[in-house]
């Protein structure tokens, strides 16, 4: 093991963390209450830990009070050590903030996006992990190339881990052939699974843990795929993967907070709107959604 790994008594990110979505009432103000209980269903579920404040959580159009509550809640529910808020901010002093916050409610990691704001150079992106990483938590980077514009190579990803400031990456690349050259590069870096519809892949890779999205609705049925696969036992979990793949590629799709929180109202669990920007689903779009959830629920997967 890396020395900067000695002094961790455990790999806190590994496993089924979910990025949590999060329960908005009618008037848009969130449910602290029933976000503790969907928090303490998840783990009861099977899961090992929730990602508070990702982008699935609507994390930009939180105010900086809600931000801190739906993390403190999060930890009141299920502990500290399988919270792992995200972190993200357009300045690398307001990531180090949340970062420094999720220390003080007791987290025991955070995940942070590269610097957001614009596209980034090398330089800029070592800069911000080396001052997040300043907080004294273990950081999981997120590469997420498509909404950030900015791609955590494997070489660059590489050097971050050598320099210390990150230990684990949520890949949401969809390049699978990455899990390969990470583990060359790096390998002490825990691969993430940061993408549902390419958990299998990835899982028989070698990922270590996944960043998850789906699960918010059939948590149950997701921990045993996530098993399956990352044991290799693919008689489980290729079929349970084929099953659930018309659900889970919406996570990789433009529309995947309110796709995903619709897919919870149908099988009985609380979903609720979403804030603007975001708008509700087009008619059609919510068919699909809720035909292919209403098909997993038939077929027993929740």
């Amino acid at each position: 093991m890396s020395p900067h790994l000695d002094h961790l008594p455990a790999r806190p990110w590994r496993g089924v963390l979910v990025a949590t979505a999060l329960p908005l009432r009618d008037d848009l103000s969130i449910d602290y209450d029933r976000y503790a209980e969907h928090c303490s269903w998840l783990v009861e579920n099977g899961c090992d830990g929730v990602v508070p404040n990702g982008s699935l959580g609507e994390y930009q159009v939180l105010t900086p009070e809600e931000r801190t509550r739906v993390v403190k809640t999060a930890v009141a529910a299920i502990g500290g050590e399988r919270v792992m808020p995200g972190v993200a901010a357009y300045g690398s002093a307001e990531a180090r903030h949340w970062a420094e916050q999720a220390g003080e409610a007791g987290c025991a990691s955070v995940m942070l996006l590269p610097p957001n704001a614009y596209r980034a150079d090398e330089r800029s992106v070592l800069a911000h992990y080396a001052e997040v990483a300043r907080a004294g938590l273990p950081v999981v980077a997120y590469n997420n190339p498509v909404d950030t514009k900015v791609d955590l190579v494997p070489e660059l990803l590489a050097r971050l881990h050598g320099d210390g400031h990150i230990h684990g990456v949520k890949e949401f690349s969809g390049d699978v052939r990455r899990a390969y050259r990470i583990a060359e590069l790096a390998p002490e870096l825990d691969l993430l699974i940061g993408a549902d519809d390419v958990l299998l892949e990835l899982a028989v890779a070698g990922a270590k843990g996944w960043v998850a999205g789906y699960p918010n609705a059939l948590p149950r049925v997701s921990a045993e795929l996530y098993r399956a696969a990352t044991a290799e036992d693919l008689t489980t979990a290729l079929p349970l993967y084929r099953q659930l793949h018309p659900l889970l590629r919406w996570d990789s799709r433009v529309e995947f907070v309110q796709a995903i929180k619709l897919s919870m109202d149908v099988v009985g669990r609380y979903g609720g709107p979403v804030r603007p920007p975001r708008v509700p689903l087009p008619p059609g779009q919510a068919a699909e959604v809720r035909a292919a959830t209403e098909k997993a629920v038939a077929a027993g997967l929740v």
